[in-house]
């Protein structure tokens, strides 16, 4: 990787700004000064200091986003603010990505991350992760609508949805829900209570399997994950 690409992911600058960090002679590969912006270095043996501090280079990034409504779930938009529009602009360097997609108007906890590898296993349905949602509902749901539901939902296409567990946590004109599903369908959630008559009123996501979101994130807030987060999620990806 070049030097001036690793400082200016690193935030110590736009490519110009970096450029002339070096020129003043501050930075060090291995204690030997380095000049040249295109001077080629290994972030992973190298040891290269700015000004004498060390530069700690991670490879991928991981986010916790609160998802607000109103915004999409795209790295880009030209007429929607999308959720990688709420990151600090030193927290998009790495051109993160969400893991996985929320609609519009559904609230809650959404990854964000570089990590390609990570992404693609934790939404692969044969990993078998759950994703845990809390909705109100337009209508009464029912004991039959959670047998329905374990059975598996065909929905409008002719798609049967693979077992969800759903769990009433009231039952009236408007009931109150939890629901896990294991895959990620267009509009699923919204679909699969179409099928049984029904229509979601808010949905906001929870949790991938255990990793719940942090109660103290506001919505369009975000933090970075821990070490014990990020090997959790991980964990999950190995399951068969």
């Amino acid at each position: 990787m070049r030097i001036d690409k690793l400082l200016a992911n690193e935030g110590f600058g736009s490519r110009k700004e970096v450029k002339q960090l070096l020129k003043q002679g501050g930075v060090l590969k291995n204690e030997t000064v380095i000049k040249d912006a295109k001077t080629h270095i290994d972030p992973e043996s190298d040891t290269i200091t700015v000004f004498g501090e060390p530069v700690d280079y991670k490879p991928f990034v991981y986010f916790m986003l609160h998802k607000p409504a109103g915004v999409i779930t795209a790295t880009e938009d030209n007429r929607e603010e999308t959720v990688i529009d709420l990151l600090e602009p030193e927290d998009q360097l790495r051109e993160p990505f969400p893991v996985g997609r929320l609609d519009k108007d559904t609230e809650g906890l959404l990854l964000i991350t570089n990590d390609g590898k990570l992404a693609h296993q934790l939404l692969s349905p044969k990993k078998n992760v759950g994703k845990t949602y809390y909705a109100k509902i337009n209508g009464k749901v029912s004991q039959t609508d959670v047998e329905v539901f374990q059975k598996g939902v065909r929905l409008d296409d002719g798609y049967i949805t693979k077992p969800a567990e759903l769990q009433v946590i009231t039952s009236d004109t408007e009931s109150e829900i939890y629901v896990t599903i294991t895959e990620g369908k267009y509009h699923q959630i919204k679909r699969m209570f179409e099928a049984v008559d029904k229509s979601v009123l808010y949905l906001k996501r929870l949790a991938f399997g255990s990793w719940e979101l942090d109660s103290t994130l506001d919505k369009g807030e975000y933090r970075e994950l821990d070490d014990e987060e990020i090997d959790y999620l991980k964990q999950l990806t190995t399951k068969k």
